[in-house]
């Protein structure tokens, strides 16, 4: 018996999953409220160099932030390490929240980072991507599924928009133009198929 383990796209040294390109996506705010940001058993995935940016931008952004969100900084620093090993943002004391959440009026989740006009990290940017580094310096693009944005999924169907689409801007600004553009028309193929 085979398996069917679908198509992988290469554009230059990066690994893009075809669920990437077929699976519909789109954030449906009004149902999660911001779940991802409270939800989950660690802080969102980190690059080696974000820490040293969240922590310089952190006067401008940290009195937006929730109290044990900062409790959580004061006691951990700007990153965490969970138990797979991976450098992940902080949680806030005593939750499972991310500690750069900020709640807004009708208690939804927001990114103080964000909020304030900074770069939020990568992995945020990129959800429902993942990003895994390969050996030889590559990387790959997977899709990440997550009970908590079934209505994600179910809006991007109905919109029509698939996830490449829905995550244009961060993936232009995080891998260039270029890339977009190759990965788009990779789409259009496998799209006719």
């Amino acid at each position: 018996m085979t398996k069917d383990f679908g198509t992988i796209i290469q554009i230059g040294d990066i690994l893009v999953s075809e669920d990437v390109i077929m699976e519909f996506f789109a954030c449906d705010y009004g149902a999660c409220r911001g779940a991802c940001c409270i939800e989950g058993d660690s802080g969102a995935p980190l690059e080696e160099w974000e820490p040293e940016n969240i922590e310089r931008d952190y006067p401008g952004f940290s009195p937006l932030m929730e109290p044990g969100g900062r409790r959580g900084v004061d006691k951990k620093g700007f990153f965490e390490i969970d138990r797979e090993g991976d450098m992940v943002t902080t949680l806030s004391d005593g939750s499972e929240e991310c500690a750069y959440c900020h709640f807004g009026p009708s208690g939804e989740c927001l990114c103080s980072i964000e909020k304030c006009g900074f770069k939020k990290p990568i992995s945020c940017s990129l959800y429902p991507i993942r990003v895994t580094k390969l050996t030889g310096g590559g990387q790959a693009l997977n899709l990440h599924r997550w009970d908590i944005c079934k209505a994600a999924f179910e809006k991007g169907r109905r919109d029509g928009t698939r996830v490449y689409q829905f995550l244009k801007k961060p993936l232009t600004d995080i891998y260039g133009g270029e890339f977009y553009e190759a990965l788009e028309a990779a789409a259009n193929h496998l799209l006719k198929v």
